[in-house]
């Protein structure tokens, strides 16, 4: 899914080229409420953000803000269901050869931009073409480095190359596309574009107040049929304790809930007779990080000694209240990507103080590991 922003709880992270990530736990749930009740706008949706978007090109939108609204406003060629596979959006079908080297998306017809120009194979050129200039400041580009090259076959199919078999090369063209006729010889970094889109998605851009919200609205038009909500309205709150008075208050639709908030704020008669409570996998994780350049950590049994050590279902319990289970890497079971032959390393600390003494370490006279020409371990 993405960095995504998919939950706001929680920290999620990626080792850098100097480090090993150590999975301590993942979030199990995204939490949202939704008013039952009849609201001041029976038609209108309002969510809580703790920050503001920045900009709204998909391809340039890295945080969280940015990627929820241009979500609404754009779409990929392909996305996830609920069951979290990859299924056509703007592309109608797709399929790989069986080397996985070659994709052709056959786009469906009469799809258009929000000011009613079509959409077709030419924007899906342009936006690759974007992606990959390196003047453009966007993070996405190595989804595309092993891209051999991209062809029109026609105005509604596209077919893309490898060079390599590519794990992620489907998940991919999920990025929103953007139009060519609007976008081309323009900066992209900086054009007024990226706070006032314009896209294909199920809402179109209407109004952004800095500092206080963002708005969208219905696109009637949208390809698999109009939304039922009319607006979204998207409020710029940035202290969680405030969207939560403005929840109780009724003033906002929806929120992502802390675990104590999930656990012991919102189980009272208020809460279950005004809004619904859901919870689901979130993709987000906490990691330690070591650095493989420091000789403490270039040792194996280390890292491993360290990992035993960590009693992850006591911070689970302690931390999450319960909302959470041990991970082995970052994906969750759900995801098509998991590995299940990936073992935890369970909570032990005598087998973790046996590992560092066959690693060298041993306790001085105040009972701290030292080793010869090392302190004592800890991640760095």
């Amino acid at each position: 899914m993405s960095e995504a922003g998919m939950s706001n709880w929680g920290s999620r992270g990626f080792p850098s080229p100097f480090g090993r990530a150590i999975c301590l736990l993942s979030l199990a749930l995204l939490w949202g409420c939704t008013q039952q009740k009849e609201p001041k706008n029976p038609t209108a949706l309002t969510e809580a953000s703790i920050g503001e978007p920045k900009r709204l090109i998909p391809m340039l939108a890295t945080d969280s803000a940015s990627v929820d609204i241009a979500s609404l406003v754009f779409n990929g060629l392909v996305k996830y269901d609920k069951n979290i596979r990859l299924v056509g959006d703007l592309a109608e079908s797709f399929e790989m050869t069986p080397d996985c080297r070659q994709a052709t998306f056959h786009l469906r017809k009469g799809v258009k931009w929000h000011d009613g120009r079509e959409f077709t194979a030419d924007d899906v050129l342009f936006t690759y073409q974007q992606v990959i200039d390196p003047k453009i400041a966007t993070p996405y580009s190595s989804n595309f480095e092993t891209v051999e090259k991209v062809e029109k076959i026609d105005p509604h199919t596209v077919r893309v190359s490898y060079r390599v078999p590519f794990a992620p090369g489907l998940e991919s063209w999920g990025m929103g596309m953007i139009p060519k006729h609007l976008l081309e010889g323009k900066d992209l970094n900086n054009d007024p574009f990226n706070r006032n889109p314009v896209g294909t998605g199920p809402f179109r851009f209407s109004e952004w107040v800095t500092g206080q919200k963002v708005v969208v609205k219905t696109n009637a038009d949208y390809f698999e049929g109009k939304p039922e909500i009319e607006e979204y309205i998207y409020r710029l709150i940035p202290d969680t304790a405030t969207q939560f008075l403005e929840l109780k208050a009724l003033n906002i639709d929806m929120m992502t809930l802390s675990p104590v908030q999930y656990q012991k704020q919102t189980d009272d008669r208020f809460f279950k007779t005004e809004f619904n409570k859901f919870k689901y996998p979130a993709l987000s994780y906490t990691y330690l990080g070591y650095n493989l350049r420091d000789p403490k950590f270039s040792d194996k049994r280390v890292r491993q000694a360290l990992t035993h050590a960590i009693n992850k279902n006591a911070i689970i319990q302690g931390v999450l209240f319960g909302l959470g289970k041990p991970a082995t890497g970052p994906y969750i079971p759900e995801s098509w990507a998991f590995n299940p032959n990936v073992k935890d390393l369970e909570y032990n600390p005598e087998k973790a103080k046996a590992l560092l003494a066959e690693a060298g370490w041993s306790p001085d006279k105040d009972g701290l590991l030292k080793k010869r020409g090392c302190r004592s371990p800890s991640p760095s």
